[in-house]
């Protein structure tokens, strides 16, 4: 037994108590924990966020290849619409615009023949309304075009067509539709020439002629509906 000197209270020390320091009770934590593991926690720690961090940037990789691909198919889409439509505003059709009804403008028409003026002819002043006064004078055998232009606004004009019809003296001689084809809103106009055709000769063709000329669509809708005469003569006065 061991001999204590009066006055003083001894304390048993921690290691003859039985107790365990605080890095000795860490320590035996971490060796069961390693134990358990099989391998040292800390490592095990940073392998399993370096492995969150990798699903994390596969994901956002992913992403991105989606992105892309998706970026090509609306350039695909895009492309598309510009050879259906031509180089018009395509956003006016993503946005809706598309879906209005189209609205198709005439700007001009005029008749042309080589060495001579162009005539233009009145037809938004209502020319019609005075069925009697020939608007011009072609010279028999002489060659002449039909040249127009048009705007389109709200949505693509399908099947424009422009058709006349020609009457000399109360008989139709003439019944014809030319297909001009499918047009996109923009604003600048377009411009069309018909093709070049010949004036007949002959005392029998000579004379007034009446011709009602139209611009329609697929749908049946017309835009102008513009009437007039003019004469063939044997010289240009």
């Amino acid at each position: 037994m061991s001999t204590v000197a009066a006055g003083t209270l001894a304390l048993p020390t921690p290691k003859d108590a039985g107790f365990k320091s605080l890095d000795e009770t860490e320590d035996a934590k971490i060796e069961q924990e390693a134990g358990r593991a099989g391998s040292d926690p800390k490592e095990e720690g940073d392998d399993g966020k370096l492995t969150s961090e990798e699903e994390q940037d596969s994901g956002l990789k992913l992403s991105l290849k989606e992105q892309i691909e998706k970026d090509k198919d609306e350039g695909r889409l895009r492309r598309w619409k510009e050879q259906l439509f031509g180089r018009a505003d395509v956003s006016a059709f993503e946005y809706g615009v598309g879906n209005k009804v189209p609205e198709v403008k005439i700007l001009t028409l005029s008749i042309q023949s080589p060495g001579r003026p162009d005539v233009d002819l009145p037809f938004s002043l209502g020319a019609s309304n005075n069925p009697k006064r020939s608007l011009f004078t072609l010279k028999e055998g002489s060659r002449y075009r039909t040249k127009f232009s048009f705007n389109v606004s709200n949505s693509t004009v399908s099947g424009l067509k422009y058709a006349y019809t020609v009457w000399k003296t109360g008989i139709r001689v003439e019944n014809t539709k030319i297909m001009i084809g499918s047009f996109s809103p923009r604003q600048e106009p377009y411009t069309y020439e018909l093709e070049e055709e010949t004036i007949p000769c002959g005392l029998f063709a000579r004379g007034s002629y009446f011709v009602r000329t139209k611009f329609v669509d697929d749908e049946g809708k017309c835009y102008m509906d513009f009437s007039y005469y003019f004469e063939i003569r044997k010289n240009w006065q």
